[in-house]
């Protein structure tokens, strides 16, 4: 049976001879065949040129997602088990567990595997089916996932935002071998945290910021530091192991403060050393200045505030302005460092964003390090939109 055939309109084929991983619904000009959204089609130029092969899902504003550019490669179970392999193999070389047991294990398209999120979390796996033809090969997968890396259990947290702009409901739930633990345990250089992958951000912890953590609590040792958006306290563990004053952490929500406090409690950190203040950090921030509350080191690593271009000015104005609240409570020569996770907002953008803030709060900054994603979370050359993490450590005067 002849597989379904894709077209592309004129002057859209570059992006795909150049690799790029997504075809966008405008870039099509017909289908040849009566593929169902999930199935695997073949992308031709609109001269009838072959090109590469991916799978379709009418139903998204990226119809096709690219898997290869091979035409004697099939996409068959080997295909995927070769892909997880390369995957797994690219974090092996990279040492990762002889200073934590959490990393990403796969990095979608990153990784060559558009739609499949994986993260290992000592004994156990996480994963996110993010597309739907990923959705329809998870069983595959899971059981390569599996062979390949022998886990404890494998549980999906496939959550709603990704999804919904594939026609798919959220889906939760063990996928493979045993439940994981209420919180599981992790280690990261030393400290250890605990982790919910059930109800916590994103697969349940925050491992893009490992070596961040690190690089930022070189310069914490004696400073009260203000950890703005703390989560569960990764950050706070850091700067109090790196000889910091006080920590106050900061976040909207009280269950997560909980879980910070409890963090800094199994790291051997005393109540005296830390403080947890439940609310918007954009008011409490402009309340801190307001009553004269100053800080020798503010962490700023607010959530995504730019999902799409639409969304871009005003995420432009959020970092803004809670970079300009931050610098108002620093201290002479404190330390912010501050971190952006929108893709959209690009290294460049975000460093005038800061520059702009600096301007307003009437203070001179110098950037002492430039921070990224780290090595697991890879970034794709033909795929640049891959790079989401960027972050600055300013002194500031």
């Amino acid at each position: 049976m002849a597989m379904p055939k894709l077209f592309l309109r004129p002057g859209h084929d570059k992006p795909v001879r150049r690799h790029h991983p997504w075809i966008f619904s405008g870039a099509v000009a017909r289908i040849d065949g009566q593929p169902d959204d999930g199935d695997i089609v073949e992308v031709y130029s609109s001269e009838g040129e072959w090109l590469a092969r991916g799978y379709l899902n009418r139903r998204s504003q990226i119809v096709v997602r690219l898997l290869t550019w091979d035409r004697e490669e099939a996409i068959d179970e080997s295909f995927w088990h070769r892909r997880i392999d390369r995957a797994v193999r690219a974090r092996t070389l990279l040492e990762l567990e002889s200073v934590t047991d959490a990393y990403r294990l796969v990095f979608a398209e990153s990784d060559w595997i558009p739609g499949l999120i994986v993260d290992r979390y000592a004994d156990f796996l996480v994963l996110q089916c993010l597309t739907l033809g990923i959705e329809r090969r998870k069983e595959l997968l899971v059981r390569l996932l599996a062979e390949e890396c022998r886990p404890a259990g494998i549980f999906e947290r496939s959550d709603r935002d990704m999804r919904e702009k594939e026609g798919l409901a959220p889906s939760e739930g063990v996928r493979w071998g045993g439940e994981p633990p209420d919180r599981l345990l992790i280690q990261e250089y030393g400290h250890r945290f605990r982790v919910d992958v059930r109800r916590g951000h994103k697969t349940g912890f925050y491992l893009d910021q490992r070596e961040n953590r690190r690089r930022t609590a070189a310069y914490l040792a004696g400073r009260r530091v203000l950890n703005a958006f703390s989560y569960t306290g990764a950050f706070a563990v850091w700067a109090l192991a790196a000889g910091a004053r006080h920590v106050v952490n900061l976040d909207s929500a009280a269950d997560v403060l909980s879980e910070a406090a409890a963090n800094l409690i199994l790291n051997g950190f005393p109540e005296s050393s830390f403080e947890c203040v439940e609310g918007d950090a954009f008011r409490v921030l402009r309340a801190f200045r307001s009553t004269g509350r100053r800080f020798d080191a503010v962490i700023l690593d607010p959530p995504k505030f730019a999902f799409s271009q639409a969304h871009l000015q005003r995420a432009t104005r959020g970092y803004k302005d809670i970079n300009l609240q931050a610098l108002h409570l620093l201290e002479p020569g404190g330390i912010l460092a501050t971190f952006s996770c929108s893709g959209l907002v690009s290294a460049d953008l975000f460093q005038k964003i800061v520059f702009a803030a600096a301007e307003d709060a009437g203070r001179d900054v110098q950037i002492l390090e430039r921070l990224a994603q780290p090595p697991d979370h890879p970034i794709r050359l033909s795929f640049p939109e891959g790079e989401y993490l960027k972050g600055l450590i300013c002194r500031v005067w």
